[in-house]
């Protein structure tokens, strides 16, 4: 990515570092760009998992987006609590989760909720919980696309949601969730051809399921690499999570997609350890340690490369001939992380950067998992 002076604060001398900033007008941007993209704020079910914010949530009601995906029961019970009016906890629901999903749903009616299952399995306690409470749960049947995380294989997910919409009468069956998280192609061309072929897949089984007297009024697909590849198909939904704040991974392997991060971390030279080497106070108790290889940008870094990180350094050397462009001691910087979702996690609070100076924070409220 290009050097971007816009992520300098002109009062980052009173921020403690490390600290994770979020910049409002440009997370605003990438969701202009993602409703446009999409072909209006109605069709996006964007995950919350990236941000966990409940001033993210209301900046995108605001923009007319209404439907949310959640990882956690904290995150569902915050975008709830925002108004959301419709909330799909997209993971497998079992032992005590069941009955946390159940008092949620119950704790906020004016939200339809969903739940996600993949197996008989989970599904017969969910229905037996509902039993026990009276209760009806709408409920969305999680795809196997190739990533192999979770979902009903293609093969077989005809007979499994009808099977399933059969057997269960507290569980209101109302169609699918096809993410393709393994669709990573850098080239677009390729990315396209992927998703049309495993797509059509999925729509041979919707048409089979509708024949056997099956509605699937709900089709959600696609995370953030791959929603625009889903954005011509009629009738789906649209499953982005990273791309209204973005990161440097995506940057590096999506420029197809026009993006920007909006958020970066704060970061201080602590030390000069040995001859055009530094130190950063940005370790990874700060910053993602995934994926592989260099877990952020260094903006305005003159060409420095990461030796190392520990819990609360990370060091870096200056290339060769370029020692005296070492950045001094206390010199503040700015890193773009490689993965924004745990990045995010792993601080209490995103402060603000409004007109080039940090004001306020927004929250990290369901970083908790109660």
């Amino acid at each position: 990515m290009r050097e971007d002076a816009a992520y300098r604060l002109a009062n980052e001398a009173d921020i403690a570092s490390p600290a994770l900033i979020y910049y409002p007008s440009i997370i605003r941007e990438n969701t202009e760009r993602a409703i446009a993209m999409a072909g209006g704020a109605e069709r996006l079910w964007p995950h919350v998992k990236t941000h966990k914010m409940a001033e993210m949530i209301d900046m995108q009601l605001g923009m007319g987006i209404e439907r949310f995906k959640c990882a956690t029961v904290a995150e569902m019970d915050m975008t709830c609590s925002r108004g959301a009016k419709h909330v799909l906890l997209a993971y497998p629901l079992l032992g005590p989760n069941i009955g946390r999903f159940l008092d949620t749903a119950a704790k906020y009616p004016e939200t339809v909720c969903y739940a996600l299952g993949d197996s008989m399995e989970a599904l017969t306690q969910l229905e037996a919980a509902c039993a026990a409470r009276g209760a009806t749960v709408n409920w969305l049947c999680d795809v196997n696309l190739g990533m192999d995380r979770t979902g009903v294989p293609l093969d077989c997910l005809a007979d499994f949601c009808r099977r399933a919409a059969e057997r269960f009468g507290h569980l209101r069956f109302m169609g699918l969730h096809c993410y393709d998280g393994q669709n990573h192609q850098n080239d677009p061309a390729e990315r396209q051809a992927a998703v049309d072929g495993q797509m059509a897949r999925v729509f041979e089984a919707r048409a089979a399921l509708r024949s056997a007297g099956v509605d699937t009024p709900i089709v959600i697909a696609g995370g953030s690499p791959t929603f625009p590849c889903h954005a011509a198909e009629a009738g789906v939904f649209l499953s982005p999570g990273t791309v209204f704040v973005w990161d440097w991974g995506y940057q590096v392997n999506y420029p197809d997609l026009p993006f920007k991060p909006g958020a970066a971390l704060l970061t201080r030279v602590v030390s000069h350890p040995a001859p055009g080497v530094f130190t950063l106070d940005l370790g990874y108790k700060a910053i993602a340690a995934d994926p592989a290889g260099q877990r952020g940008y260094l903006l305005e870094g003159n060409g420095a490369y990461p030796l190392f990180q520990s819990e609360e350094h990370w060091t870096w050397r200056m290339p060769e001939g370029r020692e005296e462009d070492r950045p001094a001691i206390g010199q503040v910087m700015y890193v773009i992380p490689t993965h924004i979702c745990p990045t995010t996690a792993l601080h209490r609070a995103a402060k603000l950067a409004e007109n080039g100076r940090a004001a306020g924070e927004w929250l990290v409220a369901a970083r908790n998992r109660d």
